[in-house]
């Protein structure tokens, strides 16, 4: 017998072979043809007993293809999967990213009860706060006007430098939070190695006024590197003095040897830990640009919303825990009735980075198809994420999403209050419209119903209804309310990682298109024969060597 196929029998004891998941599938072919509106219809408590209040946050799972049955035996899955003895492994330290020999701690980044939270023995309390303080006296000079550029002019902008967990978290924050950003300074971020995203961004500034976050743990991510250093020359164009680096570049980052050669001042390298893992680092000195951009007070009230989940992720009863929930009811789609997809769908013009983030967040961390004893999965584990703001979504894809041939799970985030209260006129059609599709895509419309509104076209004018969704209610987008939602969605990916037996810290599928990209690049730049890839891939390196030689007139 091969290893592999080794491999494959042993993952016939996997997770998804569970005896409980034989009884979930009986179950799913006995609610396989019921329409959620008659389970409303027989149950006039339905929301009350499938929906969750934690403060001013509401879940509403009630438009779900489920019963108490459902939930019961999805609540056992959990209990066999031993979630609550994961969860209680993440917070204590243990190294459960098992393949990097790493704790999974993004949760004592913002431990605002300032318990000791051990990693091999050491608490790592005392070395957060050290760079919470440090982050926060150093945003207040240059918020304050105190730190100056080269010609003594205080900074107007800060740009953030940095790709995939360094660039998302950061950016979607600071987005989510323009109500709170500092009048005077603004904030922009770079990320793509595209040449155009640098040279856009620069345009626009003035070197004497502009400081640049360069976030990089190992400061050698090729991308954001290779912008700092277009950056680094923009400003020496005009400061003309390697020593005017310091003024104008800070870093986040754990290698101090590099940080210095570039010209960044020691004092100003902010550093985080490796049981920080990136798509979970925006809580970390990662989120130096959000501090910036709404100061240290508002940045710790998106932690203390954070710490909010944490503590009731741990505390309350699976059957109680908004990210637990959220977890099993995805799990029941994607594994049970084949979902493969699932929808964000932000009705908030500030969350519309929140789908691209959660993206990464979520696909980046259960985009598995090995389990954490290295064993070949036969399920189905992440599903895709995808999403944009409902409004627009309305007038785009919510046509696949009603009447398409694949069913969509589906969240719907919206806020009670206007984010701007002189315009409450255009907030009340906003919450019409996200209520009323997710009624429509639960209830759906009959064909009696149909042709008692027209004659014509009746067919193409039915919708089969019962397409499941959440509802996530915030009071208001405070950065208090951003943060338990984050942290809430980074549990409910972290539950499914345990019952898929995943390990969903590491990212080793990331790691071959970098290997061969180093190779490649510089077979584009020379001219000796290519060789040792595919036909294909050399041809096209042959194609493009061709053309920029023939622009460059060679």
């Amino acid at each position: 017998m091969s290893a592999v196929q080794a491999l494959r029998e042993a993952a016939a004891d996997g997770p998804l072979h569970r005896p409980v998941c034989r009884l979930l599938q009986a179950h799913q072919a006995e609610l396989a043809d019921v329409a959620m509106r008659d389970l409303f219809e027989r149950d006039p408590q339905r929301f009350e007993r499938f929906s969750l209040k934690l403060d001013g946050l509401l879940l509403d799972y009630s438009k779900n293809r489920m019963t108490d049955d459902t939930l019961a035996l999805l609540l056992r899955l959990a209990d066999e999967a031993d979630v609550a003895g994961w969860r209680a492994r993440m917070f204590a330290g243990d190294k459960i990213n098992h393949t990097e020999n790493r704790a999974v701690l993004h949760t004592a980044l913002r431990n605002r009860s300032n318990t000791p939270v051990r990693v091999d023995g050491e608490d790592v309390m005392p070395g957060v706060n050290a760079v919470l303080a440090k982050m926060g006296a150093f945003a207040e000079q240059v918020r304050s006007g105190a730190w100056c550029g080269y010609t003594g002019a205080r900074i107007t902008d800060v740009v953030n430098i940095g790709i995939g967990g360094s660039d998302l978290g950061p950016q979607m924050v600071v987005q989510a939070l323009k109500p709170y950003r500092h009048p005077q300074l603004k904030v922009h971020f770079i990320s793509n190695v595209d040449g155009a995203h640098v040279r856009e961004t620069l345009e626009t500034l003035n070197p004497a006024t502009t400081l640049f976050v360069v976030a990089s743990k190992t400061f050698t991510t090729q991308e954001t590197m290779t912008n700092a250093h277009t950056a680094r020359a923009w400003l020496l164009a005009a400061a003309q003095d390697e020593t005017h680096i310091a003024k104008h570049f800070v870093a986040v980052s754990t290698n101090r040897d590099a940080v210095t050669a570039f010209g960044i001042d020691a004092a100003n390298m902010f550093e985080f830990w490796d049981w920080v893992g990136g798509r979970y680092s925006l809580w970390s000195a990662i989120g130096l640009s959000i501090v910036l951009a709404v100061g240290i007070e508002r940045f710790i009230e998106l932690l203390d919303g954070a710490h909010a989940m944490d503590t009731h992720f741990q505390t309350a009863p699976l059957a109680a825990n908004m990210p637990v929930i959220l977890a099993l009811l995805g799990v029941w789609y994607n594994n049970f009735f084949g979902c493969a997809s699932h929808a964000i769908l932000p009705y908030d013009h500030y969350l519309r980075s929140l789908p691209a983030y959660l993206q990464q967040a979520d696909m980046e961390s259960n985009g598995k198809s090995v389990d954490r004893e290295g064993r070949s999965v036969d399920y189905a584990t992440g599903p895709i994420l995808w999403g944009a703001t409902g409004i627009n979504g309305q007038h785009a894809f919510y046509q696949l999403l009603h009447q398409g041939t694949r069913m969509v799970p589906a969240d719907f985030i919206v806020s009670v209050r206007a984010p701007i209260p002189e315009m409450q006129a255009h907030h009340d059609i906003l919450i019409a419209n996200c209520l009323a599709q997710t009624e429509a895509l639960m209830r759906g419309r009959t064909p009696d119903e149909t042709a008692a509104q027209t004659t014509q076209f009746v067919s193409h004018k039915v919708f089969d209804g019962n397409h499941p969704s959440n509802t996530l209610m915030i009071d208001q987008l405070t950065p208090y309310a951003l943060g338990r939602l984050i942290a809430l969605y980074e549990h409910k990916i972290f539950v499914q990682a345990v019952i898929w037996n995943l390990n969903a810290y590491d990212q080793w599928g990331v790691e071959l298109g970098k290997q061969l990209a180093s190779r490649i690049l510089p077979e584009l730049q020379g001219d000796a024969p290519v060789s040792g890839h595919d036909a294909s891939t050399e041809a096209l390196i042959q194609h493009y060597r061709h053309m920029t030689q023939a622009r460059a007139g060679l």
